[in-house]
């Protein structure tokens, strides 16, 4: 699922930053700064007073598979961003409503990085 939902997390990125128009290098910074695992880690926390029961056994089990080190973060970050992607690519096959409501919690900024949700 952490597979799926890493392109699917992608697609909603390039999507919600494609405007103002830019140049490609631009376009390529800012989606980066959006999917790496730091910022999905972010994204999970933000999304967690959110989540059903059922949404967190998917984050769970993205969180348990990976269970091995990668090199450029801290391993409990990896999990968190793995369960995040997880999450979502869970929700794109079984309640593609449901992923689009939690990611509109996560609201851009004019510099094109997300910021948290405002309730």
């Amino acid at each position: 699922m952490a597979y799926l939902g890493d392109a699917v997390y992608e697609l909603y990125i390039r999507q919600a930053l494609l405007l103002p128009p830019q140049r490609i290098d631009t376009y390529h910074h800012r989606v980066v700064a959006q999917v790496r695992a730091e910022a999905q880690a972010n994204y999970l926390q933000q999304l967690a007073p959110h989540l059903t029961e059922v949404e967190w056994d998917w984050v769970r089990r993205g969180r348990n598979a990976a269970s091995s080190r990668h090199k450029r973060v801290d391993a409990q970050i990896y999990q968190q961003a793995t369960g995040f992607e997880a999450l979502i690519g869970y929700l794109y096959l079984a309640q593609p409503d449901r992923l689009e409501v939690l990611l509109s919690y996560l609201n851009y900024s004019t510099e094109g990085t997300l910021s948290a949700p405002q309730d």
